[in-house]
């Protein structure tokens, strides 16, 4: 009897840490980290630091614990690019230019950033991009020809190629991506899902090999409407949201939850906060329950599966990673932040 007491309690103490979870949070503390005349909407973190990149050629890092920035600048000739995609894999951190010419660069020897794609096109326009593992990675951008433009690497980086239209399904007249936040792209292990303007979601199960399309209810009848972030917590929990930032008030058919990994997109907070987002992250270690978004609107949060939201903040931001599940960066006009999440 003793044995069979001992093992009931533990049991119980097993069952209840499992059930422990955080309060939600109620505030969160906005403190600047970089500030310049920059706009930026790319960053990522690389362990201990994060890297950005922006407008005017502009490139660096914050080092995360002494919060020491470098800063560098990477022309094209005499362009200075906008860079609003980066990503990076063990060895090397990415960048990508806006409109045309379509300049990635990676890290090369002796700081010296290499060029390893170039594209020359009045209707060239790359959106986002992430790394699958370390020798596979994707750029998305809009239409050209008839179908979403996409580009992949499977050597690490050093050479990559554009998809063909008969690779991909069939594009919508001028679908394309937003370059809001670098966020219209998402990756769970091979599993690919990229967000478009036409408020539809490109499937892949096999890192880019074949394609799929599904199907959102988010409003797409503008052109400035769509979908302009999604994140996944694993690869069935997804969460979408944009709306229309010309008019960022509105907050009808803006946001949608998956369960199913796309199968299947129903409509969250409908009419409700949040309004237009550019950027939108679930919280780690929520189990798919907490959600952040944000955008120049400002800064919610959600802690049941998107289906009530508070804003806890007016401040203005592009786009939000978080470190962990209660620190984040976030990155907008002129300045990089560490955000604090109580």
């Amino acid at each position: 009897m003793r044995y069979f007491f001992i093992v009931f309690l533990l049991f119980n103490l097993v069952a209840c840490t499992e059930n422990v979870s955080s309060p939600p949070f109620t505030s969160v503390t906005v403190k600047n980290l970089y500030e310049d005349s920059l706009s930026i909407r790319a960053i990522e973190i690389m362990g201990n630091s994060l890297a950005f990149a922006a407008d005017k050629g502009v490139f660096g890092t914050i080092e995360l614990s002494n919060g020491k920035v470098r800063t560098s600048v990477q022309k094209f000739n005499t362009i200075l690019p906008e860079y609003r995609s980066v990503a990076h894999n063990a060895t090397d951190f990415f960048m990508l230019s806006v409109a045309s010419p379509a300049l990635l660069y990676k890290t090369g020897e002796d700081d010296v950033m290499d060029l390893v794609y170039y594209e020359n096109d009045p209707n060239v326009f790359y959106d986002a991009m992430t790394f699958w593992n370390n020798r596979e990675g994707i750029v998305v951008g809009d239409s050209m020809d008839g179908c979403l433009s996409v580009i992949i690497t499977r050597d690490g980086g050093h050479h990559w190629r554009k998809l063909t239209c008969d690779e991909l399904p069939a594009g919508i007249t001028a679908e394309g991506a937003f370059a809001a936040s670098n966020t219209n792209i998402e990756v769970k292990g091979d599993k690919t899902w990229i967000a478009t303007t036409s408020g539809r979601i490109y499937y892949s199960p096999d890192k880019g090999k074949t394609w799929e399309i599904q199907e959102t209810p988010i409003v797409n009848s503008e052109a400035t409407q769509g979908i302009y972030s999604i994140d996944f917590y694993n690869d069935k929990i997804g969460v979408a949201i944009g709306g229309d930032y010309t008019k960022p008030e509105l907050n009808a058919q803006n946001k949608a939850l998956t369960i199913d990994g796309g199968k299947t997109w129903n409509l969250i907070a409908d009419s409700n906060e949040p309004n237009y987002k550019s950027c939108v992250q679930f919280v780690p270690n929520s189990q798919g329950k907490e959600i952040v978004a944000l955008g120049f609107t400002g800064i919610s949060y959600s802690y049941d599966s998107g289906k009530s939201w508070k804003k806890l903040s007016d401040e203005s931001f592009y786009t939000i990673r978080f470190f962990n599940d209660t620190l984040a960066y976030a990155a907008g006009k002129n300045r990089i932040s560490k955000l604090i999440f109580r």
